[in-house]
């Protein structure tokens, strides 16, 4: 199914996007201090972590109907 192997491949490219996205943004807000990190910066780590877990899931699917 070409089509699907197209769809999981951007997916994962996306989920894989907004880890990236998130832990930069964490990283940032960290090196920068102040109050915006004391507000977000443990909800951003999380928001990674989650990010994260759906391109595990994500990659998992994909190769469980790759069926090689």
């Amino acid at each position: 199914m070409p089509g699907m192997k197209t769809a999981s491949a951007l997916l994962l490219g996306l989920a894989l996007f907004m880890t990236l996205a998130v832990l930069f943004a964490g990283l940032i807000a960290m090196a920068r201090g102040g109050e915006f990190n004391k507000r977000h910066g443990n909800k951003l780590m999380r928001y990674r972590v989650i990010a994260q877990a759906v391109a595990l899931v994500i990659f998992a699917v994909a190769m469980l109907m790759r069926g090689d």
